[in-house]
C-alpha cells in the first residue's frame, strides 16, 4: 500500500510558512541569494559602527545617512537596467553632471522657473541615453567603449557649460528643499500608515488572485510577518528622525523625514513595477538573459536595449538634481570622483549581476545603503579618503565574487 505525501497547509488552504521558509533555504543553498549578502553586510556593518562610534546611531547622523547617499542610489537604479541587459555605462556620473550643470545654468543664469528647468534636466539626461543606446543597439559599439568615451566627452562638457569651472550657486528653495528641508513630523507618520496599509492590502490581493487560479499562494502568517516587519521598520525610521536633530531648536529646529526619502520610494515603487509587473520589464530580463532566444521570441531587442540606456541616463538627470540640490550649486566635480563607481558598487553589491538577467530596483537602495553606511562610519572613525575606497572596493570585489560564485552554484544545481 502506497501513501501520499500531502503537503504542509495552513488555515487558508497555502503552503504553511515553514514550507515557504525550506524553499529559501533551498533557493540559498542553490545559489539564488538575492540581496541576503547585501542585508548581512548592512547589519553587520552598521553593528561595527555603533559599536566603535555610538554617534553613528544619533538622529542627524541616521538622517545624514539618507541625504548622503541619496544622489548614488537613484542613478544606481538607474544602472540596474543597463546591468540587467550585462552592459554597462561608465558615463553615467558625468551625464548627471551634465544636467545638473543644465539645471544650474536655466535656474540661475537664465531664470527659468523651477519645473522647467527640472524638465530640461531630464529631457538631457534622456537625450544622453537614446544617443549611447543607439551606438550600442544600432552600431554594434560595445557599451563599455561607447560610454568610457562619453566618461571622457562629458567632462568637457561641464567645464563648457559652466565656463571653464564656474561654480554656480542654486537659489531656487524649491530644488533646495529636495535635500535639504524635511516633512512636518505628522506626514511622517500618514505616510508609514498608509504604506503599510496599502502594501497589507496589495500581498492579501496576490495571495486571493493566486489562490483563485489554483496557485501557491503566501499564507497569512507569512504576509502578517511582512507586513508587521515594514511596519516596525519603517515605524521606527520615522520615530528616530521625527527626533529635534539641532543643536539649538530655540533658534532652528531640525525634525521629520528628509523630503528626498519619500522622493526615492516613489522611484523605487515605480521601476519594481516596471520591471516585475509589465511586459516591457519580463523582455528585459529576457534579453539580459538570453538575447538571441528573445530576438527568436519575437521581442525587439534593439529597443529594449536603447530604452535602458535612456532609463539609466534619465535616473541619472534626477541623481544631478538631488547632488545639486544637496550641494546648493553645481561645479565642475558635480558627478564626478567617485560617484560612478560608488553607483556601479551599490547596485553589484545590493545583488544585481553584472553578467545580466538578475537583479532588481531594491538592489540600488540596499547597496546604495552599504556604501553610505561604509562612507559615513568610517568618516567618524576618522579615516582619510584612501581607506574609505581601498575598503570600498574590496566591499565591490566581494559582492562580484559572490555573484560569479552563486551564478556557478546555480548552475551545477539545474536553477541557472
Amino acid at each position: 500500500m502506497t501513501t501520499t505525501t500531502v503537503p504542509e497547509k495552513g488555515t487558508t488552504g497555502a503552503p504553511a510558512i515553514g514550507t515557504h521558509v525550506r524553499d529559501y533555504l533551498e533557493r540559498v543553498r542553490g545559489g539564488d541569494l538575492g540581496a541576503l549578502p547585501a542585508v548581512i553586510g548592512l547589519v553587520v556593518l552598521c553593528a561595527v559602527f555603533s559599536i566603535l562610534r555610538p554617534a553613528f546611531l544619533s538622529p542627524i547622523n541616521f538622517a545624514n545617512l539618507f541625504t548622503q547617499g541619496a544622489a548614488v542610489a537613484v542613478i544606481a537604479m538607474g544602472l540596474i537596467f543597463v546591468l540587467l541587459l550585462g552592459e554597462i555605462d561608465l558615463s553615467a556620473g558625468f551625464a548627471s553632471g551634465v544636467c545638473a550643470a543644465v539645471l544650474g545654468v536655466l535656474l540661475t543664469n537664465e531664470g527659468w522657473p523651477w519645473y522647467a528647468a527640472v524638465l530640461a534636466a531630464m529631457a538631457t539626461g534622456a537625450a544622453i541615453g537614446m544617443v549611447i543606446g543607439t551606438l550600442v543597439a544600432k552600431l554594434g559599439i560595445p557599451s563599455f567603449v561607447v560610454t568610457l568615451a562619453a566618461f571622457l566627452a562629458f567632462q568637457g562638457v561641464v567645464l563648457l557649460l559652466l565656463k571653464e569651472g564656474t561654480n554656480i550657486s542654486i537659489r531656487d528653495q524649491t530644488i533646495l528643499a529636495i535635500a535639504n528641508k524635511n516633512m512636518p513630523p505628522v506626514l511622517g507618520w500618514a505616510c508609514v500608515v498608509v504604506g503599510v496599509l496599502a502594501y497589507a492590502a496589495l500581498q492579501i490581493l496576490q495571495a486571493r488572485r493566486r489562490a483563485g487560479r489554483g496557485l501557491p499562494a503566501s499564507p497569512m502568517s507569512l504576509i502578517a510577518f511582512r507586513v508587521g516587519a515594514l511596519a516596525v521598520i519603517s515605524g521606527a525610521a520615522v520615530f528616530v528622525l521625527n527626533l529635534e536633530r539641532s543643536r539649538n531648536a530655540v533658534i532652528v529646529s531640525l525634525k521629520g523625514v528628509p523630503i528626498v526619502v519619500p522622493v526615492i520610494i516613489v522611484l523605487l515603487l515605480l521601476w519594481t513595477f516596471v520591471l516585475h509587473r509589465t511586459a516591457y520589464g519580463r523582455h528585459i530580463y529576457a534579453v539580459g538573459g538570453n538575447a538571441e532566444a528573445a530576438r527568436r521570441a519575437g521581442i525587439d531587442v534593439d529597443r529594449i536595449r536603447i530604452s535602458a540606456f535612456v532609463l539609466c541616463s534619465f535616473m541619472a538627470s534626477i541623481g544631478g538634481i538631488i547632488a545639486a540640490s544637496r550641494a546648493n550649486s553645481v561645479d565642475p566635480n558635480t558627478g564626478g570622483s567617485n560617484v560612478l563607481l560608488f553607483a556601479v558598487g551599490a547596485a553589484v553589491i545590493g545583488g544585481t549581476s553584472l553578467f545580466g538577467g538578475k537583479g532588481r530596483a531594491l538592489d540600488a537602495l540596499l547597496g546604495g545603503a552599504v556604501v553610505a553606511v561604509i562612507e559615513n562610519g568610517m568618516g567618524l572613525m576618522g579615516y582619510t579618503a584612501g581607506v574609505k575606497y581601498a575598503v570600498t572596493g574590496c566591499v565591490l570585489l566581494l559582492a562580484a565574487g559572490v555573484d560569479a560564485l552563486s551564478r556557478k552554484r546555480a548552475a551545477a544545481t539545474g536553477r541557472r
